[in-house]
């Protein structure tokens, strides 16, 4: 398993392959509908820092607020990232994002996203949230925590070996897509249907 540290460069993400099995140390910041919306709508001075070089985190975070005015991730497993395909590529572009860490993959417009600009789709395990967490050893700083709440806030964490796999990589591969042509063909021959 490789290891990697955030924030990266492009020719090192260029350099992983659908397949690979990477654990992700450093900063990631978090964001669902709600942020990637956000996003896109206007640049977001404040926290393009944060994503240049980085890797965004689809998650919908259960957060507790501690005592001294921290907060501790109790649980961060992965969201169906197919709801970001909309804004994900120009949220690459606009921000020099080098990753993006969901389950289920993204489509076209994602993928040919990470080809130009130089990101990958790494694969998070889903039902394993608590275990994940674990992973999250400090929170940085949040936003539009108010506006958004807690799971569509963007948290700024660090992680620390945080395990995931490359799906979707910058030459245009992607591991969704060939399980479902796979998928479909297979489909076909059982219900007859190939030729």
């Amino acid at each position: 398993m490789a290891r990697l540290t955030l924030p990266t460069d492009e020719a090192t993400i260029r350099s992983l392959r659908v397949g690979d099995f990477v654990e992700l140390s450093g900063r990631v910041i978090t964001g669902r509908d709600a942020a990637h919306h956000w996003l896109v709508k206007a640049f977001r001075q404040e926290v393009a820092p944060y994503l240049k070089d980085s890797v965004i985190y689809h998650v919908g975070p259960v957060v507790r607020k501690n005592p001294d005015g921290t907060y501790t991730f109790v649980a961060a497993g992965p969201t169906t990232s197919a709801r970001e395909e909309p804004y994900q590529a120009d949220v690459i572009g606009m921000y020099g994002v080098r990753g993006v860490i969901g389950k289920g993959g993204m489509g076209a417009k994602t993928l040919e996203g990470l080809k130009k600009h130089g990101a990958v789709y790494f694969h998070a395990i889903g039902g394993a949230a608590q275990v994940l967490a674990q992973c999250v050893k400090r929170v940085e700083t949040v936003f539009m925590l108010e506006e958004f709440g807690v799971p569509e806030a963007l948290w700024v964490i660090e992680v620390e070996d945080f395990p995931v796999v490359v799906t979707m990589d910058a030459h245009g591969n992607s591991l969704h897509r060939e399980i479902e042509g796979q998928s479909g063909e297979r489909l076909k021959s059982l219900l007859g249907l190939s030729a």
